[in-house]
């Protein structure tokens, strides 16, 4: 198995590839929208299907804490949040100056969209490009 820090490499890699010799932009997103958020991580729509906001919470604490994320949480009533300010992800690819595919932070969006769709969430976003970002989730 490789480690987290080998992944982010190839993901970013994987991502130009598909982009160069498989149609564009339009190839990587769709690759974001269905490899990524319906099979890689179909245990995060299990998790947010189920539980809602309590199954974000469940899920990006462990992966965030896991991966080494700079971030901060709020679970309220009717919103889950993360304040990303020093994702491991792009921070890598920063540190070892590995820029393949053009928009690497946009993945995020590419694969949490769908799964917010499906479960019924609105989600708004901002980021810098630099690892920073932070998501707000909402019930449709």
């Amino acid at each position: 198995m490789i480690g987290v820090q080998d992944f982010i490499g190839y993901y970013d890699f994987t991502f130009e590839y598909l982009r160069r010799n498989h149609g564009g932009d339009p190839a990587v997103e769709e690759y974001w929208a269905q490899t990524i958020a319906f099979n890689s991580q179909a245990h995060a729509v299990k998790l947010i299907e189920e539980k809602g906001f309590e199954g974000m919470a469940e899920y990006w604490g462990h992966t965030l804490v896991s991966e080494k994320a700079g971030f901060t949480s709020e679970l309220g009533e009717d919103y889950f949040r993360i304040d990303m300010y020093d994702c491991p992800s792009k921070g890598f690819l920063i540190r070892k100056g590995q820029q393949e595919y053009h928009d690497y932070c946009a993945h995020c969006m590419g694969w949490m969209q769908p799964i917010m769709d499906r479960a019924g969430f609105s989600i708004e976003h901002e980021r810098n490009g630099r690892g920073q970002c932070w998501w707000l989730m909402r019930r449709k």
